[in-house]
């Protein structure tokens, strides 16, 4: 009894993080889902509807978009995109492969440039499996046209917009977009503000890789700096680092018990400092991103 309680508590968990990453299949009645617009800095601005924020550098070249949610909120977007002059992008930037990001490709492909990492083109062109659910493959128009191994920069609306690779962290494809003039900052799932990330370990993400890149990007963000998340709020770099020293912190308890030789049991029962109470209060609950931990440095 005591094992099919602890499955359906497992299942539980998993159910929302499986309809966040996964495919549109996943998806309910689309009718309560609205397209918040804010703007960021410069001429950039940033779209939330269901999946992962969406930036939009807008201007008299038309409109370069960051991710594009799900394509099931394609009609919600369009008529936020149009608000803010075109509902057809002529460029698409996808910070990593996972759908909350990616599926909005299938409605805007066929009109609009896509780029990505080549690892992103490599994900979206084959099937892929995450929570134990295969993802299927995104039709040609869809994929990626333009793909980059360390970075690339599209000259558009009199910015030099730059993507940048960051190895290992939340996936293996995972991008950083630059808008300098703007001064502001695309992360990606490379930043969740607020809240335990979501990593994934079955598609080249690891925990050590996504600490060691925050710990870079730190470094490389200007101080006055917008930053857009890959889901929750406008953040600022202090913003981000204090989700460093989450990461940071969060890592050491669970490794040091790994030392230990504590089970991952053990260490789900001690828990993580109440000043993380809050950073739990999203899909990855606390005793998730503690075993995303153990599971992640338990592969080295």
């Amino acid at each position: 009894m005591r094992k099919i309680w602890s499955l359906l508590i497992a299942l539980s968990m998993l159910a929302p993080l499986v309809r966040a990453h996964g495919g549109d299949n996943h998806f309910g009645n689309e009718q309560d889902v609205t397209v918040k617009t804010t703007k960021v800095g410069g001429n950039v601005y940033m779209l939330q509807g269901r999946g992962g924020n969406i930036g939009a550098l807008v201007g008299p070249d038309g409109i370069l978009l960051v991710d594009d949610d799900y394509k099931a909120v394609n009609d919600k977007l369009r008529a936020a995109l149009r608000e803010l002059g075109s509902d057809r992008p002529r460029f698409v930037f996808n910070t990593h492969w996972h759908g909350d990001h990616t599926e909005g490709n299938q409605i805007f492909g066929p009109d609009s440039i896509i780029v990505a990492q080549t690892n992103v083109r490599k994900r979206l062109s084959q099937v892929n499996t995450i929570f134990g659910e295969q993802v299927q493959p995104y039709t040609s128009a869809a994929l990626p046209m333009i793909t980059f191994a360390e970075s690339v920069s599209i000259h558009f609306n009199g910015e030099e917009v730059r993507a940048v690779y960051y190895p290992n962290g939340h996936t293996d494809g995972d991008s950083v977009i630059f808008f300098p003039k703007s001064n502001v900052v695309h992360l990606g799932d490379d930043f969740f503000a607020g809240r335990f990330p979501f990593v994934d370990l079955e598609n080249g993400g690891s925990v050590q890789g996504l600490v060691n890149n925050v710990g870079t990007l730190i470094k490389q963000i200007p101080a006055d700096a917008k930053l857009i998340p890959g889901h929750g709020p406008v953040s600022t770099l202090d913003d981000l680092k204090t989700y460093y020293a989450m990461l940071q912190e969060t890592s050491k308890i669970v490794a040091d018990a790994m030392k230990k030789k504590k089970t991952l049991d053990e260490i789900k029962k001690a828990g993580l400092p109440e000043k993380y109470k809050d950073f739990g209060g999203g899909f990855i609950k606390t005793d998730a991103w503690i075993e995303t931990i153990y599971k992640s440095y338990a592969k080295k």
